[in-house]
């Protein structure tokens, strides 16, 4: 047990992708069988928590940050050639996440704990900020703009984590718009916004030849700026609005997708996997600018949540599957290739993402609609079960090539 947990806990990006493999079966397990249950297939107990704010939370904060953490502990002290993340803030800070992540589930059910678990949460949260301000301040570089965008996003999402459990004191409905537009908007867009600027220009120069990195740094500035302008126009009720922020976010995203070279990437899968996901990034902020123009114009069509998962699937779900299979494997000393099953789940993850948004998109039968949400959370399941099994083992392997960490 002891060499168990010296492996487990060698390296930030450990300790963290565990609880969010797991994190990523438990939380569509539990949303299938809430889906059963509302259609009276299944008997659940009767939820204190509405499932739709419990099923958000869970998503934006009980899940993608257990990656981002586990990246940004692993990437921002080699970007500024600082000092590593103490194992003892890193291991705090997991072990308040999952602590949290873990107990909102009983929370669902019984109020007091889903506060109790998301302060934990939130507490977590701020130990992990405050590891990486300290590698912030300590950086023996001058270039620190992207830890900056990164460590800004995340106390946003600390801000909204807060105001989610406001929300479960109050039950004012503006805590809660505020919590989920800071999750989506003002965190999570802004994280993968950032760690896309900084990283697929860069692997893409290690492997395509007579590239050149194209990283402006005034276009992602407007990318965040027109993406925090979205969250604060979302809680003020300016939804409507929200395509003034969208139709510039989708426009730079095309053009850097063109810029970074997609098409030369994608001879080698793990590097095809970040271009393709960005993609994602053009198409859900577009179809987020028709939605606002739709509720603008009162139109019939307005997209419903078809652009928020086309982010939150398509865009965020696609990277992170790339991502964290990249520092799985290249930080477990095994060669940087995408096999054939991490391929097929990289495109499971889309497909889950199609599915999801085409009752949203198309007028289709109240049947086929209906069927097709449970369909796209059992792709969503069976795609990260599947990389579950296969990568959550190299958490606690010890590296195949023998080196620390």
């Amino acid at each position: 047990m002891t060499t168990l947990w010296k492996s487990f806990s060698a390296a930030p990006h450990r300790v963290m992708f565990l609880p969010g493999a797991l994190q990523g079966v438990a939380i569509m397990l539990w949303w299938l069988l809430e889906l059963e249950s509302g259609l009276g297939a299944l008997a659940l107990p009767v939820s204190a928590l509405p499932p739709a704010p419990a099923h958000a939370w869970l998503m934006l904060y009980g899940f993608f940050p257990f990656f981002i953490f586990g990246f940004a502990f692993t990437a921002v002290p080699n970007w500024l050639n600082g000092p590593k993340i103490a194992p003892t803030a890193y291991v705090w800070s997991f072990l308040l996440l999952s602590a949290g992540a873990a107990l909102f589930y009983a929370g669902i059910y019984h109020l007091p704990l889903a506060a109790t678990a998301v302060a934990l949460h939130a507490l977590g949260m701020a130990m992990a900020l405050a590891a990486l301000w300290r590698s912030l301040v300590n950086a023996t570089v001058d270039d620190r703009k992207h830890a900056w965008a990164i460590w800004l996003a995340i106390s946003a999402g600390l801000i909204g984590d807060l105001a989610y459990l406001g929300w479960l004191h109050s039950e004012q409905a503006v805590l809660l718009i505020l919590a989920e537009a800071l999750a989506v908007w003002a965190f999570l867009v802004p994280v993968f916004l950032t760690v896309c600027h900084r990283m697929i220009p860069w692997f893409t120069s290690r492997v395509v030849t007579n590239y050149m990195m194209v990283r402006p740094y005034g276009l992602l500035w407007a990318m965040l700026a027109a993406s925090l302008g979205h969250a604060l126009l979302e809680t003020a009720g300016q939804t409507p609005l929200t395509w003034l922020t969208d139709l510039p976010l989708a426009a730079i995203a095309l053009w850097f997708t063109a810029r970074w070279g997609i098409t030369r990437s994608l001879h080698v899968r793990l590097l095809a996997m970040l271009h393709i996901a960005f993609v994602w990034a053009t198409l859900a902020f577009g179809l987020s600018a028709l939605g606002a123009l739709g509720l603008w114009f009162n139109w019939d069509w307005t997209g419903g949540y078809g652009p928020l998962h086309a982010l939150g699937i398509g865009f965020f779900g696609a990277l992170l599957v790339g991502m964290a299979s990249r520092v799985s494997l290249g930080h477990s000393g095994r060669p940087l290739v995408a096999d054939g099953v991490t391929w097929g789940l990289f495109w499971l993850v889309q497909g889950a993402a199609l599915v999801r948004m085409l009752p949203d998109l198309l007028p289709l039968p109240g049947a086929l609609g209906t069927s097709l949400v449970p369909l796209s959370g059992l792709m969503w399941l069976a795609a990260f079960g599947a990389w579950a099994w296969k990568y959550a083992p190299l958490t606690w392997r010890p590296r195949a090539d023998g080196k620390p960490g």
